[in-house]
């Protein structure tokens, strides 16, 4: 294997890691999965698209834009999708046929306004290439390895060292209880529907600086659901480790086999997982909701 398919794979991995990590959130606190995340991603990239990018704003101004608006559409399909599902602990069919709901609300709205067109982002780089010695590195790649993997660090950060990494903690292991010794579960996952959403947001954003920006974007979110099946459902540690492994073996097998035969190969390692280690690599068995 050549570094430097090596680097294109951590670059790839580290988008994947943002997509697996919001999926592995809300699975962590929840314990089902959210199908609504990939309509989430496309349409806050939309947003930011037609927002800022059209205008000719650089990459900053619209990855913040992407991340408030993934922020504000999962915290409103938290509202209205899954506010009482959750309060009421309703049947699991409700989780899914919800999250589905609200997948095809947001995909359904995004084509109304954008049609089936293509859209490209402006390039935000006066250089499509960076020199790293012997190596050339494409600009964007870079820029998305650098910046998805600061935002990883800084939710690690606050997982693990904060208050709210603690109520989130708390009321992914036993909602109840962490409601009877005083933390506000309701705010908490709300909470964690934020963090999700702007996990989205900036993976909406590079996936379309990466490919092109469509309405049917979200599909692109199963390469997160596998990475997370990889490393463990509800196991952020593990959705990262997932990811990154998932995208420096996409792009070998791009190099190597071609676009058709990497994603069955991609389909067939997921599958391998699920039938010799379910639970991941660093996850543990977990009761799924739906």
């Amino acid at each position: 294997m050549s570094i430097q398919i090596f680097i294109n794979g951590l670059a790839t991995g580290s988008v994947y890691a943002l997509i697996a990590t919001g999926f592995a959130l809300i699975f962590n606190v929840l314990k089902f999965s959210n199908f609504s995340h990939g309509a989430t991603m496309t349409a806050a990239a939309f947003v930011a698209y037609f927002l800022v990018s059209a205008k000719g704003l650089g990459l900053a101004p619209t990855l913040i834009i992407a991340a408030l608006a993934g922020a504000a559409i999962s915290l409103f399909g938290e509202f209205v999708g899954f506010r009482r599902i959750t309060l009421n602990h309703s049947s699991p069919t409700y989780f899914f046929v919800s999250s589905i709901t609200l997948g095809t609300l947001y995909e359904g709205l995004v084509t109304i306004k954008a049609g089936s067109n293509f859209y490209n982002f402006p390039q935000f780089f006066k250089s499509t290439t960076l020199s790293i010695g012997s190596f050339v590195v494409s600009t964007s790649d870079a820029m998305m390895f650098i910046i998805s993997a600061v935002v990883l660090v800084i939710l690690a950060y606050v997982i693990s060292k904060t208050r709210i990494g603690r109520a989130l903690r708390a009321v992914s292991f036993d909602r109840e209880t962490a409601q009877l010794m005083g933390i506000d579960s309701t705010r908490t996952i709300q909470l964690a529907f934020i963090i999700s959403g702007i996990l989205a947001g900036v993976a909406g954003v590079f996936l379309g600086v990466n490919y092109t920006l469509y309405p049917s974007l979200g599909s692109l979110v199963v390469k997160g659901f596998i990475a997370s099946v990889i490393g463990g459902l509800g196991s952020i540690t593990g959705a990262v480790i997932g990811a990154v492994l998932l995208g420096i073996t996409e792009t070998i097998l791009l190099a190597t086999l071609g676009s058709g035969y990497s994603t069955i190969a991609t389909f067939g390692i997921m599958l391998l997982f699920l039938l010799v280690r379910p639970q991941g690599i660093a996850g543990s068995n977990i009761q799924e909701k739906a």
